[in-house]
């Protein structure tokens, strides 16, 4: 009985591309503060900017120990104190009672099963990537895109699947979720993108050169420079859509499985001719 009542409320997230593949990771979508807003099919939490509390968000799935949940800083507001809060939980998402506290730090931290601790306000300055993960014997880590890392001793009860979770707190209010990656002995595994839509474009709507060029400048995730795939190679593609977001060999993936932009979801033509590259049908059957 207690499976199908996951099945009901838990989003699907037994995707897995292969053996290098950790999943599909967003923001649980329906367990979430009562001042937050999700949006880029799950992957962008925005609190409202007149308050500084009630933006507690969990990922979709659960997380593994050292698999690093990353998230790209998108804005902040000077006139509140403080800012992120990361952590995690045993508690399932979808088993919580609605509304969520206002605070993770010290309204669930207080509770069983839930470990969060604060992130300096230096670390999370507009543009920042910030990592942050467990160890096998329950210890936080988080790190920024300078190097600096912090360990915390908090005793994380790993025995049990354990969900990441972030407090979208005081001057920190719009995060996107970048993904995750989690280093094994012989390569690296990383996250996949969401495999719902995040974008309905309508139908038969072709964007023009310069609305391409707009968009490519204009995209965080564009600007971020690395493959929303991998994570590890340079985005050299530009889509049709306009995005830069994707590498040479993670495009052919992408086209295979899911025939659509990662960020946008327009779809797209597999003869298209792409800037950095021409992906043709072939090879493809």
């Amino acid at each position: 009985m207690e499976d199908d009542n996951n099945k009901r409320h838990d989003p699907k997230t037994t995707h897995i591309c292969d053996l290098q593949c950790l999943g599909p990771l967003t923001f649980h979508p329906k367990t979430m503060g009562h001042k937050i807003r999700l949006s880029e099919g799950g992957r962008r939490a925005q609190r409202a900017e007149d308050t500084f509390k009630g933006g507690v968000v969990f990922t979709s799935r659960p997380v593994r120990t050292y698999e690093r949940v990353r998230v790209l800083v998108e804005k902040r507001v000077p006139h509140w104190q403080g800012a992120l809060r990361v952590g995690f939980t045993n508690v399932p998402p979808f088993t919580r009672p609605l509304p969520l506290p206002p605070f993770a730090v010290p309204n669930l931290t207080q509770t069983s099963g839930h470990w969060a601790v604060p992130v300096h306000e230096s670390y999370c300055q507009e543009g920042s990537v910030l990592e942050f993960w467990v160890s096998n014997d329950g210890y936080i880590y988080y790190k920024n895109n300078n190097g600096n890392k912090q360990k915390l001793q908090e005793e994380v009860g790993v025995r049990n699947p354990l969900w990441a979770m972030i407090d979208v707190y005081g001057q920190t209010c719009s995060i996107f979720l970048l993904g995750s990656e989690k280093k094994d002995l012989l390569f690296k595994r990383t996250s996949c993108p969401a495999l719902e839509p995040l974008v309905r474009r309508p139908s038969g709507l072709k964007p023009d050169s310069t609305t391409r060029r707009e968009k490519s400048d204009d995209c965080i995730s564009c600007r971020n420079e690395r493959c929303v795939v991998c994570m590890t190679r340079e985005a050299d593609i530009t889509l049709p859509c306009g995005h830069r977001c994707l590498c040479l060999r993670c495009t052919s993936r992408v086209l295979v499985h899911f025939g659509t932009c990662p960020l946008c979801r327009m779809k797209i033509d597999t003869g298209a001719t792409f800037e950095g590259s021409t992906v043709s049908n072939a090879g493809h059957s």
